[in-house]
């Protein structure tokens, strides 16, 4: 194949010529130094780059030498705990190489550590027939991640040579009588194209619920299991620590964390605290089911843009072994930043505040990637799902929503947290506004809990949204003629929705007890407040003043305030709560009214 010649270098765009013999999202190898690069455009013989790393003082007449492959990802064991950059380069095995923290260029590296021996365990054996997806052994990767190792797709024949044993990744681990290719040998790595989008045999509806175990989501807000959620909010409203909390108590088997193009104090605090997290469900570190990918904003821009599409496909491969997995990406406003600039360099019509007009076909194509599915394999005949639930986080400037990246992400996403930066200057967190906010699957969900409660939670839901809407009307009203003056049902209902957002809604990240809530401490918490309501309005109608309840009831509501910092375990307190509700409130108002 002919190699190119670079004619100019613009920042991360580069542009050869003699490159007829190429084609688009051709990897080459730019310039003396080999720098990594992708052809975005050609026009006749000439190609335009994007280089996924620094260009500075690389200049035209250099070469530019044309790999004919896409840019692609390696997966096998030794992914998980690891931590690569957007271009799926080991960020602790470069550092080793080159003895330096910043990253040198043209260094080539392997994804995964060749060295590294794996105890591989056969699930097939000779003469079966195997098709793409077929697990054909296990490696134990992490304590609490077992590394199923498939069939590629498009891949079908018989089992010739296949045997348990210690590899590494570049062993030869099986082979397979194909058809129409003959003998072939297979090792523990796949590669795949980053921007296509691994094959499954057929998409599912989500029914199950992400638990975050954090209330205003699980209760208001509810994300599914293979859903779409952004979270957009301003500077310091704290979409970082949503994300962080999400990682730490989500209900899935993997977590991939894209860092990308976020200021990279903020990666640091995620690579900090990420190995001194312990996982509730195994009691290990955290990192043993994570995998991080950091591309921050002071590393090439370029690779930046392919840092989201790196961390979905190597979430689609671990769906594709069966498990449920979760990837944040923080932010896609930095990965737009970097469609801009690639998009403007390359003098292409310009769509809202500078953006590409492909914006939001771009966004659409990255959550399309997520869900349920059905994956491929099965010639044992049994079907396997996995999951892709994919969280984006937005940084919109000055929080206006209004602006092109949040609003094409809530075209394509069906779960929205909008974070406020009036509750996070108040000290509440997460500062997620419950008038703002959305879920689609909301329904869909509240169902799903309702069967595993055995109650009726739609129903506590709604109500629930009804009382804070309510109140934001009321306060309308206050603020023109003070509280007194509303009648006492409604001052009964401010009383109730400040108790559901002081009580309920507001959630300390950083404390043992209340960091977490699982279903049924959510349910406990929520039924003594709507309890307390219901029999305050009881008390009401049969001739109680608002007053005297409100007064008479406050060492009640203080131990309601304090129910989130209950530990799981202590059923007997809620309980006590729960009953003390009715007598306290007959206690204040006096038992007459009630004979």
């Amino acid at each position: 194949m002919k190699n190119g010649t670079i004619v100019s270098v613009a920042g991360p765009l580069v542009v050869a010529s003699g490159m007829e013999d190429a084609a688009v999202r051709d990897i080459c190898r730019v310039g003396d130094l080999g720098l990594i690069g992708e052809i975005i455009q050609i026009r006749g013989d000439r190609a335009s780059l994007q280089v996924y790393e620094e260009t500075s003082m690389v200049g035209p007449g250099e070469p530019v030498v044309i790999t004919g492959e896409p840019l692609s990802v390696e997966l096998g064991p030794g992914m998980v705990s690891n931590m690569f950059d957007g271009i799926q380069r080991p960020l602790e095995a470069f550092r080793l190489k080159t003895g330096n923290d910043y990253l040198d260029r043209g260094v080539a590296i392997d994804p995964l550590d060749r060295d590294k021996k794996w105890t591989f365990t056969a699930q097939v054996n000779i003469g079966d027939s195997v098709v793409g997806g077929d697990i054909v052994g296990v490696v134990q990767e992490t304590p609490v991640i077992e590394h199923r190792v498939m069939v590629p797709p498009g891949v079908e024949g018989v089992v010739t040579n296949i045997a348990s044993g210690v590899f590494t990744v570049k062993d030869v681990v099986y082979s397979l009588e194909t058809k129409g290719s003959g003998k072939r040998d297979f090792t523990m790595i796949q590669r795949w194209p980053v921007r296509k989008g691994r094959p499954f045999k057929r998409k599912l509806s989500t029914e199950e619920v992400l638990l975050t175990g954090q209330r205003v989501i699980d209760t208001m807000f509810p994300v599914a299991k293979g859903g779409t959620a952004a979270v957009p909010g301003p500077f310091g409203a704290g979409k970082t620590v949503v994300q962080h909390q999400i990682a730490k108590w989500s209900n899935v088997d993997l977590v991939v964390y894209v860092g990308c193009g976020e200021r990279g104090n903020e990666m640091t605090e995620v690579i900090d605290e990420f190995p001194q997290l312990i996982d509730p469900n195994t009691g290990n570190s955290l990192m043993d089911r994570t995998i991080l990918i950091a591309n921050t904003s002071n590393m090439p821009v370029a690779a930046r843009e392919a840092s989201i599409y790196t961390g979905i496909t190597i979430a689609e491969y671990f769906r594709d072994m069966g498990y449920s997995v979760a990837i944040m990406a923080d932010s896609t406003s930095r990965w737009a930043e970097a469609l801009r600039e690639i998009s403007g360099r390359l003098e292409e019509m310009p769509g809202d505040e500078g953006y590409p007009a492909y914006l939001g076909s771009r966004l659409a194509d990255y959550y399309e990637r997520a869900g349920r599915v059905v994956t491929l394999g099965g010639a044992d005949g049994e079907d396997r799902e996995g999951s892709v639930t994919a969280i984006g986080a937005v940084s919109p400037p000055g929080g206006d929503t209004s602006e092109p990246v949040t609003q094409n992400t809530l075209s394509v996403v069906k779960v929205f947290w909008g974070l406020d930066s009036s509750l996070s200057q108040r000290r509440h967190f997460p500062a997620i506004n419950w008038l703002s906010s959305y879920s689609l699957d909301s329904k869909t969900m509240n169902k799903f809990v309702g069967k595993v409660l055995n109650v009726d939670w739609d129903e506590m839901v709604n109500h629930t949204r009804n009382l804070l809407q309510k109140e934001a009307e009321l306060q309308e009203i206050v603020r023109l003629v003070g509280v007194e003056s509303l009648p006492e049902m409604d001052r009964l209902t401010l009383l109730v929705s400040s108790m559901i957002r002081e009580s309920y809604l507001q959630q300390n990240a950083y404390d043992d007890v209340d960091t977490y809530t699982s279903l049924q401490k959510q349910y406990a918490m929520l039924n003594i407040i709507l309890t307390f309501e219901a029999k305050a309005i009881e008390a009401l109608n049969l001739g109680a003043y608002f007053d005297d309840i409100a007064k008479g009831t406050t060492a009640l509501r203080e131990r309601i305030g304090r129910m989130k910092y209950i530990s799981e375990d202590n059923h007997e307190e809620f309980e006590e709560i729960l009953s003390d509700i009715e007598s306290q409130i007959k206690y204040v108002i006096g038992k007459e009214v009630y004979k």
